[in-house]
């Protein structure tokens, strides 16, 4: 494989004219190149900001910038004493930026999540043009109770576009050896670096109220995400309905986070 090769701007780089766009940009988006292409896989250290300075002949604090904003999109992950990684997905990392449920008294805990269901259809609307695909596309669609302290609490039903995941099986899916973007990543080499989230009431209907135990009209939070990869390209539709009478959603945003 070929490192950095833009060598234009490389050039511009080493000669040090002006670009259109600031330089630690420039290097940003080469080093979200690199780690798309595969240079550096999940969990893996990048080469320290002095040795990517020395590479694009710039100084440090340029290199710093463009890392800090990847840190910040939850692209690479810092470790003190340890280095910059390439962030990886694992039950951690679900828990703390994905997984926004928590007791009232503010107690956290890992869910215990049951596949109900497993089909290939086509795409809502909703679904389509939430994941900016043709209006009836092929979309595997997933459905998974979430239980909390022993109790069902949340019920989603996932749309992932089965052009992204080629020959992803029922078994597969549920089998995984760790958490759904853990199984997007590894398998897939589909890395979900945020979501955009939009929150809503409802009402259970009959078959919610069965799964979550709860009466028919009992108020819900609905929960509609949109994951996406890298420049904001997305991957997954989700709705989720929870039942809030014990549980809240919290989500703490981290500074310079984007919404």
């Amino acid at each position: 494989m070929r490192k950095w090769e833009d060598t234009a701007l490389n050039e511009k780089l080493i000669a040090g004219t002006a670009l259109d766009t600031p330089l630690y940009k420039e290097v940003k988006r080469l080093l979200t190149t690199a780690v798309m292409a595969g240079e550096w896989k999940p969990g893996v250290a990048i080469p320290s900001e002095r040795l990517l300075a020395e590479r694009f002949h710039l100084a440090v604090g340029t290199v710093r910038k463009a890392v800090d904003e990847l840190v910040q999109e939850n692209i690479l992950l810092r470790q003190h004493g340890r280095g910059t990684f390439v962030t990886a997905h694992n039950l951690d990392r679900q828990m703390f930026h994905f997984f926004h449920i928590m007791r009232s008294d503010g107690g956290r805990e890992t869910p215990v999540v049951e596949m109900l269901s497993f089909r290939r259809r086509r795409g809502d609307q909703e679904e389509t043009e939430g994941l900016g695909r043709a209006r009836g596309a092929g979309m595997f669609r997933i459905r998974n109770l979430l239980s909390l302290g022993g109790r069902p609490v949340m019920l989603d039903d996932i749309a992932i576009p089965q052009a992204l995941f080629p020959g992803l099986t029922a078994r597969q899916f549920r089998n995984r050896p760790n958490t759904i973007y853990h199984l997007y990543q590894t398998a897939f080499g589909i890395n979900v670096v945020r979501s955009a989230e939009r929150l809503r009431a409802r009402l259970a209907d009959a078959e919610t109220a069965g799964l979550l135990r709860v009466d028919r009209g009992d108020p819900l939070l609905e929960i509609r995400r949109v994951a996406m990869t890298f420049n904001d390209a997305p991957v997954e539709f989700r709705r989720s309905l929870v039942n809030t009478a014990e549980y809240e959603y919290f989500n703490k945003l981290a500074k310079g986070k984007r919404g």
